[in-house]
């Protein structure tokens, strides 16, 4: 009898024991959630983000550019692409360095002294990017050659815009800068607003009976661009009927002279001038090259439609969420 008496009174101080110790837990609980509340939305978002992540491998041309694992959000950030700069700008990510001497005006922020000079587009300054100690080094296409240097330095992640597949590929690039620093709503959303301006730029050139060239003015030669190509935007994406479908798809484009242009004939001829793009603050005779007497004979000429694209935009800094929007709204003017 006494036994079980005795067994009796252990067993209700546990079970006040197990309540108490529920009590504390959920009040610990309770004050985590709180102060997760608490903190500003920027740092939950990155707190969100899943970590470690892993960027896979990625094949461009001949070049493969390997696997990346990060454990953690970076924060000092090298950047070589400007369509990238640009898209991580659009979402408020600060950057540590840059290669400041072509940097478009529109981002010409970055020139500051605040910003380490990283070298040139295609002659990184190893020696000062090995001393700035980054956590990332973002590049594309013009440092492919550098890969394998860099990688020694930092993880280094290939974010150039494949032109064949591009409306993927920009979307593609686009969240992965969302998913590593956190923004994935902000990456969505801005991504949302350029799919709406494409629509409506299609909406325009789908009715649209003129049909276009674009040829790359460098110091008086020409290069023509078809579908598929770097600036082949214009045709696969905004919907705008090509003058020539048979234009040889290459980086550096398709040589071609002004009487191949007049026999072309195109009703609207877009010119980007590489000369004004990577030498700003010089005088460009681009434009008095083109508009020749050969020229001249094309419907393009005869009906106004020789049109200047915005050279550091379309030249320096594709595949960034401000630049893409700009080169929608280039386009739209010519189909009012």
């Amino acid at each position: 009898m006494k036994n079980w008496k005795l067994l009796t009174v252990l067993m209700a101080m546990m079970l006040l024991v197990l309540a108490a110790c529920g009590s504390k837990d959920e009040a610990k609980k309770e004050e985590k959630d709180s102060s997760t509340d608490n903190k500003p939305a920027e740092e939950q978002k990155e707190e969100a983000t899943a970590y470690p992540l892993t960027i896979p491998a990625i094949k461009n041309g001949e070049n493969t550019f390997k696997e990346v694992t990060l454990d953690k959000v970076p924060e000092n950030i090298v950047v070589f692409d400007y369509g990238f700069l640009d898209t991580l700008d659009a979402l408020g990510v600060k950057v540590a360095g840059v290669p400041q001497k072509s940097v478009p005006k529109y981002l010409s922020k970055y020139t500051d002294s605040s910003y380490k000079n990283v070298g040139a587009l295609k002659e990184p300054d190893f020696d000062v990017i090995s001393n700035m100690n980054p956590d990332i080094i973002f590049i594309s296409g013009r440092q492919a050659s550098a890969y394998d240097e860099l990688s020694k330095i930092a993880p280094t992640v290939f974010v150039g815009v494949d032109d064949k597949n591009f409306m993927e590929s920009f979307k593609e690039k686009t969240e992965l800068a969302g998913k590593i620093f956190g923004k994935e709503k902000e990456a969505a959303d801005a991504f949302a607003a350029y799919e709406t301006k494409v629509e409506e730029v299609k909406a325009k050139t789908a009715s649209a009976k003129e049909k276009a060239l674009i040829v790359l003015a460098n110091e008086g030669s020409l290069s023509a661009y078809g579908p598929g190509s770097r600036f082949g935007v214009i045709h696969d994406v905004y919907g705008v009927k090509a003058a020539d479908e048979k234009i040889k798809v290459d980086t550096h484009g398709d040589n071609v002279s002004f009487e191949y242009v007049r026999d072309t004939n195109p009703d609207v001829l877009f010119v980007v001038d590489r000369d004004a793009a990577v030498n700003p603050e010089g005088e460009s005779g681009t434009k008095a090259a083109i508009e020749n007497e050969i020229v001249g004979a094309t419907n393009a000429a005869k009906n106004g439609k020789i049109v200047y694209l915005d050279p550091q935009v379309w030249y320096l800094s594709g595949g960034g969420l401000t630049s893409e929007t700009q080169k929608v709204d280039d386009v739209l003017k010519v189909f009012k």
